[in-house]
C-alpha cells in the first residue's frame, strides 16, 4: 500500500521521526556491482537503453542499503537524443551532443510527440522496477528541467558557466524560447509515460538553475517547472513532483508554492536551519548533506547528518545529499550515513 512507503508519506506532508532516505546517483560508479554491470552493457548509453541491466543497477543500491526509494537509472540527455540530437559520451570527459545554435539546427529536431520510440526502453525499465522493487520502496522517475537540458543542447557539452546558453538567450531569444518550449512539451510526455509505466514520484532536475539571475530565473527555471508540474497534475493528480533548482539560493524561498511541486530539493550551499525557516514552512524539503562526506566519512559525516535531521525535524523531510554521490565515494560511508539517520 502506498501509505506504508515512507517517501510518499513525506511527500504528502507527514512529519516522521526518522525521515526517508535515498541518494542522488545512488546507482553509480562508487559501487563495484554497478561497475561490473556497466562493463557487461559495454558503455553508458547501452546501459541506459537495456531495460534488464538498467533495472539491475537501479536495484543494486536497494539490495545493499535498503534505501526508501529507488530512482530510475537513465540520463537527462536522453530527451535531446529522442528529439534527434546526436549524443555520445567521451570517457573521462562526459557527454557530447550536436549543437543547436541556429534556426536551421532547430528545424531538424523532431516534434515532441515523436520521442517515445527512442525512449520506450526507459518505460520498460520502469515496468520491471515496479514489479521487482520491495513493497515498501518507492519508485522515482525523473527528467532534466528545460533550462538545464537546453544548456547541453546549445553548448554540445557541459560548461562551467552555461555561457553558450546565456549567449543564445540574449542574442536570439525567439530561438532560445522555441527550444525551451520543445523540451518542455517533450518532458511532460516523457514523465507522464514514466508514471503510466509505474513511477510513483517524479523529479525535475534543474542542475544549472543557479546560473539564471533575476527575472531570468523566474522565466526560465521557475516557469517551465510550473508548466510541467501543472500538466502532470492534470494527468496524474495523485503523483507527487519533486523540484530541484540547484543553487537557487534565495530563490528557493516560495519555489514550492509558485511551481506547485510537492517537495523542494535543496543543494548543500544553503544552511538547513535557514531552509527550515524559509522553505520547509511551505511543505516537504529534500536534502542536503554535502556529497564530499561520502568520500571523507568520519565524525564530520555523523555530525552533519545529525544537524540536518535536527534542523528539518519539525516538518516533512526526505534525507538526501545536496548533489549526486561522486565516483570516489566510499560505500562504507553511505552505510554510516544511513545508520546515523535511522538509529536516532
Amino acid at each position: 500500500m502506498a501509505e506504508t512507503k515512507k517517501l510518499l508519506r513525506a511527500l504528502a506532508g507527514e512529519t516522521q521521526d526518522v525521515p526517508p532516505i535515498w541518494m542522488m546517483r545512488q546507482a553509480g560508479r562508487y559501487l563495484p556491482e554497478y561497475r561490473a554491470t556497466r562493463a557487461q552493457a559495454g558503455d553508458f548509453l547501452s546501459l541506459c537503453y537495456n531495460p534488464e541491466l538498467a533495472a539491475e543497477v537501479t536495484l543494486q543500491p536497494i539490495r545493499r542499503y535498503g534505501f526508501d526509494a529507488a530512482i530510475l537509472f537513465a540520463d537527462i540527455l536522453l530527451i535531446p537524443q529522442a528529439l534527434g540530437a546526436d549524443l555520445w559520451f567521451v570517457t573521462g570527459e562526459g557527454p557530447r551532443l550536436s549543437t543547436i545554435t541556429s534556426q536551421a539546427d532547430f528545424d531538424v529536431l523532431k516534434p515532441a510527440t515523436d520521442i517515445h520510440e527512442t525512449l520506450s526502453p526507459i518505460y520498460e525499465t520502469v515496468k520491471i522496477l515496479s514489479r521487482e522493487l520491495p513493497s515498501d520502496t518507492a519508485l522515482i522517475g525523473f527528467a532534466g528541467a528545460p533550462w538545464t537540458v537546453a544548456t547541453y543542447m546549445i553548448a554540445g557539452r557541459g560548461t562551467p558557466d552555461q555561457g553558450p546558453a546565456h549567449a543564445l538567450r540574449e542574442g536570439n531569444v525567439a530561438l532560445f524560447e522555441a527550444l525551451l518550449d520543445r523540451i518542455t512539451v517533450a518532458t511532460i510526455d516523457y514523465l507522464s509515460m514514466q508514471i503510466e509505466a509505474g513511477a510513483e514520484v517524479v523529479k525535475i532536475f534543474d542542475s544549472w538553475a543557479g546560473s539564471l539571475k533575476g527575472d531570468a530565473f523566474e522565466k526560465y527555471a521557475l516557469e517551465p517547472c510550473r508548466v510541467i508540474t501543472k500538466a502532470l497534475k492534470e494527468r496524474h493528480p495523485t503523483v507527487p513532483v519533486i523540484g530541484f533548482p540547484r543553487e537557487a539560493g534565495e530563490k528557493y524561498v516560495g519555489f514550492g508554492k509558485a511551481t506547485g511541486v510537492d517537495c523542494v530539493a535543496l543543494d548543500n550551499s544553503v544552511d538547513p536551519l535557514w531552509a527550515a525557516q524559509n522553505v520547509q514552512v511551505d511543505g516537504c524539503v529534500q536534502g542536503n548533506l554535502a556529497s564530499r562526506h561520502m568520500v571523507t566519512g568520519g565524525q564530520a559525516l555523523v555530525d552533519e547528518t545529525n544537524a540536518i535531521v535536527d534542523a528539518f525535524s519539525k516538518g516533512p523531510h526526505i534525507f538526501n545529499l545536496g548533489h549526486g554521490i561522486t565516483p570516489d565515494a566510499d560505500p562504507e560511508n553511505v552505510q554510516l550515513m544511513i545508520d546515523t539517520v535511522r538509529s536516532r
